[in-house]
């Protein structure tokens, strides 16, 4: 079952990832955060590569990113995986004080403008932010 995991995981955001309307992918390590690939956030790292591993925090991230652009909602890769991480930190102690013995198996967050589907798996963070549908 272990050596299942990966594909598993691989082929739920794969799945997950051709929902129609969806904007971009993350995939975070589950020890620490780091974006281990990604797909349609801009990175703060000018040398990033999509598909390269970066570190969540953006304690070093480059001034010349543009407020403009995250007043119009894009944020980077960086910032996102930062969010995900501590909201799903927290519903991790939530799910703690309500039940120890439980865990998070699925968080889905839906605003005006986007909805994110978050799926801890053992290894990974798999994140999928998609356009709201209209109501």
């Amino acid at each position: 079952m272990a050596q299942d995991a990966p594909n598993e995981t691989l082929s739920l955001l794969t799945r997950l990832s051709q929902k129609p309307g969806v904007q971009s992918t993350l995939v975070l390590s589950r020890d620490n955060g780091a974006i281990v690939r990604t797909s349609g956030l801009i990175s703060n790292s000018t040398s990033a590569n999509p598909n390269s591993t970066l570190p969540a925090s953006t304690d070093n991230a480059p001034d010349n990113y543009g407020n403009a652009r995250k007043e119009s909602g894009i944020h980077s890769a960086e910032d996102v995986a930062s969010m995900v991480w501590s909201f799903l930190s927290s519903a991790g102690k939530l799910v703690d004080g309500l039940d120890k013995d439980d865990e998070v198996k699925l968080l889905r967050l839906r605003t005006k403008k986007n909805e994110l589907v978050i799926v801890p798996d053992p290894k990974f963070i798999l994140v999928v932010i998609h356009d709201t549908p209209p109501a």
